[in-house]
């Protein structure tokens, strides 16, 4: 390589090689530190802060004479595993095959409720922390409150004034500890005094276990109809235990038993309270009443191992040495104003478009992943952890047409592919009970998962209209993720190990769910765009008909996954792949419909809802790669049709999935927009009098709160920022250069083992630097139409000048390579 085109930058470690000086005057512009603000204790539980370590989360309330720390534990689900098989099936599916044949859609639909299954089980919530203190503290100084989550140390911290003494709450959850930690300190000593008990809305029992510890023993039902675990049932369901270990200092403070199940606190100068919890779910395929696990012998063990030492003794601040082990680094130009709370900041995005607050949000969900999914957790569902209620909105189960799909969508752009581990673990899961599926209900090879899951694996189809219930791509859309992680890291491992089998197993089913339509293609039947309607020739709305756009878009991206990952392997041969090759040409393409839109289903039905929350038939443009705008521009004018006839109204998974697909289609002013679209505050009380939006501890709004939002929110963040193909790197395609005119980032992930560093000002690329994890890396690089091709080293660090001077000599826009 010519000395003139890179700068070879001689650095032993990743994270640290990259310094451009833009970065150091961008953060000189914008102090404002990475923390979530309120103004005042919570009034409502999306007030509340969450932290997590990935199995176990709270809800901070950051009350003063009363406090709440709202306890959830991922393993806590009503029943047991489940038959997720219907022999009666295979006959209404050949009834349903007729009646779509004959153009009896409608009929069509309402045969296909013959397929529907059971309900999935329910996310429940371990219980809570009650904390109560001296009425004293009912006189605090309001204007000395202070309630912030700190993203730099995933730490909650409440600070108030009574009288002239200072209160200091620190909480933060321990992933290496498996332990949630809360210090309680004043600034004056022996001012500590409170009592604490543990209370939970499932069945329980707590008591005191010697002079410091609360021991809370409750159940699951068995049943998800079963609200509360009746005294005279046999524990069917899963079983839990939850313990609070309290600490106290060694110079004064004197600890007291209360009724058996409380603790109180006395005149000491500062307390720990560590909190673990343990249950008896032992996987998917286990029944509860079987497992060998021992809920509270696991968490006494656990505590005992994991007790925090006694270093917290003279320290006033809680010193905590387990920050988040993520790196990506994003940074605009914004008000350096530090004392509004984050609430008056989301109010006031429609008029100032602070991009610090953009910044913000887009950590905010970096940091809910790493919260909610570890290595060794279960997956994050609808809620993540976080969960109030003993029936949460959805259940708060895997939906798995898009709402577990994104919720793991920033896990490769975003630097945290490890967190995407439970997400794996899950598929594999689910391909066993899909199997059976598979087999039972449709005569097919292979595995299947439809539209609703849930902790036990299920993979039958839920109970209810076809409109949701009937969708069997779950699974298959799903199988995406592994190739993506793949493409991202060049695992062979695995590739070989764990996607390959699990790819081989959905691509069996899929070629026997294929069956030979009209014009020799192969067709799915029944098939349904999801959660979506039409309006059938004969005037009545349906939902059932046959080959929709995103069956055919999931399958070709599925099929040609596999077809790449088998030449990896060298399985080009298997029997398999042949099939799935000779399949491929003979799936429908997309189409065009008369108005110009993509077409949602195989036929250009009517629409009886043109803003329907749902963009399905845009898979293949994202997060699928059939329709690019290099290779497919008409199918991107389509698209863009299609978006702008959707319109930007919808739930906040909606806005973010439309972000994703305008920076797509290099469209910054449109995925802009869908981003400042959810800067709406909700206002709890009245939520469902919005679309989307943001609640005032930034959780995302369906409305009521789900998840996906938030970790939709850097994925599009990072599409606008930096895009990629195995062998494309394309820089800044959908920046909105007036609205973030300066800026850098620093950790994004590329395609092909590849770190990407990049710094704008005034709207123009200024500073690139890449860092290579493969050898001999080759790469085209695309900024305004300029192409420059470049290979990289393994372990080398560049930052790349010839860009920059192309970008200077060459008339713009321009179509050049350089």
């Amino acid at each position: 390589m010519d000395d003139e085109e890179w700068v070879l930058v001689q650095r032993s470690t990743e994270k640290d090689w990259w310094n451009p000086s833009l970065m150091e005057d961008i953060n000189g512009e914008s102090s404002k530190p990475l923390k979530v603000t309120f103004s005042g204790p919570a009034k409502h539980w999306t007030d509340a802060i969450p932290i997590g370590n990935g199995r176990l989360g709270a809800m901070i309330w950051g009350g003063v004479a009363l406090e709440n720390l709202q306890l959830n534990e991922d393993t806590l689900w009503t029943g047991i595993p489940g038959d997720y098989t219907n022999p009666n099936a295979p006959a209404a599916l050949s009834e349903v095959r007729k009646l779509v044949d004959n153009g009896q859609y409608a009929e069509a639909t309402t045969g296909a409720e013959k397929l529907s299954g059971n309900q999935s089980d329910v996310y429940r919530l371990l219980g809570d922390i009650k904390l109560e203190f001296d009425d004293s503290h009912l006189k605090y100084d309001e204007k000395t409150y202070k309630r912030e989550l700190d993203l730099d140390t995933a730490t909650a911290r409440v600070k108030y004034s009574v009288a002239d003494i200072k209160y200091t709450r620190e909480h933060f959850a321990s992933n290496r500890n498996q332990v949630m930690v809360t210090k309680i300190s004043a600034s004056k000593q022996g001012s500590v005094s409170f009592t604490v008990f543990l209370d939970s809305k499932m069945s329980h029992h707590s008591y005191v276990e010697g002079e410091n510890q609360i021991i809370m023993e409750a159940s699951c039902p068995g049943n998800r109809y079963a609200q509360k675990l009746n005294e005279n049932d046999s524990p069917q369901g899963i079983q839990f235990t939850a313990i609070l270990d309290l600490q106290v200092s060694e110079a004064r403070g004197v600890v007291r038993v209360l009724e058996d199940s409380k603790l109180r606190v006395e005149g000491s100068d500062w307390a720990v309270l560590l909190l673990v919890s343990s249950s008896s779910f032992d996987g998917p395929f286990t029944k509860p009443v079987d497992s060998k696990k021992n809920p509270t012998s696991a968490s006494l063990s656990a505590l005992n191992f994991r007790k925090a030492p006694r270093v917290f003794q003279e320290n006033a601040s809680l010193t905590r040495n387990e920050l988040v082990p993520f790196q990506s680094d994003l940074s605009f130009k914004g008000s350096e104003d530090v004392k509004v709370s984050t609430a008056e900041r989301v109010k006031a995005f429609q008029t100032d478009e602070d991009p610090s607050l953009v910044e913000l949000l887009f950590q905010y969900g970096r940091y809910l992943l790493i919260s909610c999914s570890r290595p060794g957790t279960q997956v994050a569902n609808l809620q993540g952890i976080w969960n109030k209620d003993l029936t949460p909105p959805w259940d708060g189960a895997q939906h798995l047409n898009i709402n577990l799909q994104m919720n793991y969508w920033p896990a490769l752009s975003c630097n945290l592919k490890e967190c995407q581990e439970p997400l794996f673990e899950y598929i594999s899961s689910l391909s066993i009970s899909g199997s059976k599926t598979a087999k039972v209900n449709y005569e097919a090879k292979g595995w299947v998962a439809h539209q609703v899951s849930d902790l036990w694996a299920k993979t039958s189809p839920d109970a209810g209209q076809a409109l949701w219930a009937l969708w069997p791509m779950g699974g298959a859309w799903l199988c995406t993720h592994l190739w993506e992680h793949y493409t991202y890291t060049k695992d062979r491992d695995f590739l070989r190990e764990k996607a390959y089998p699990l790819l081989e197993g959905c691509a069996s089913f899929l070629l026997d769910w294929l069956i030979e339509g009209p014009g020799g293609y192969l067709e799915t039947n029944p098939s349904t765009s999801p959660e979506h309607m039409f309006i059938d020739p004969d005037g009545k709305p349906a939902s059932v008909s046959y080959s929709s756009t995103m069956d055919m878009s999931i399958i070709k991206e599925v099929f040609s996954a596999i077809v790449s990952a088998a030449k990896i392997l060298g399985r080009n041969e298997d029997e398999l792949v042949q099939r799935v090759l000779e399949a491929l040409p003979r799936l429908l393409p997309t189409k065009i419909a008369r108005d110009g839109s993509v077409m949602e289903w195989a036929q250009d039905f009517q629409d009886p809802e043109v803003s329907h929350r749902h963009v399905s038939h845009l898979f293949g443009l994202f997060p699928g790669h059939t329709i690019t705008v290099e290779k497919t521009p008409d199918l991107c004018k389509a698209a863009a049709n299609t978006l702008n006839k959707r319109g930007e109204d919808g739930p906040g998974w909606s806005t973010m999935w439309k972000a994703a697909l305008w920076a797509r289609l290099h469209n910054s002013e449109h995925a802009y927009r869908m981003v400042k679209h959810l800067f709406v505050l909700v206002d709890p009380e009245n939520e469902g009098n919005y679309e989307g939006g943001l609640y005032s501890n930034l959780f995302t709004a369906h409305p009521p709160f789900q998840i996906d939002a938030n970790f939709g929110f850097p994925a599009a963040i990072a599409e606008m920022l930096v895009q990629s193909t195995a062998e494309d790197l394309y820089l800044l395609p959908a920046l909105p250069q007036d609205k973030w005119a300066n800026g850098c980032v620093k950790g994004l992930k590329a395609r092909g083992k590849l770190t990407v560093n990049i710094c704008w000002k005034e709207g123009d690329l200024r500073e690139v630097g890449l860092w290579s994890n493969e050898q001999n890396s080759f790469k085209r690089l695309h900024y305004r139409g300029i192409t420059v091709k470049a290979n990289l080293s393994l372990g080398r660090a560049y930052t790349f000048n010839r860009l920059l001077k192309c970008i200077k000599t060459q008339p713009l826009p321009s179509a050049a390579s350089c």
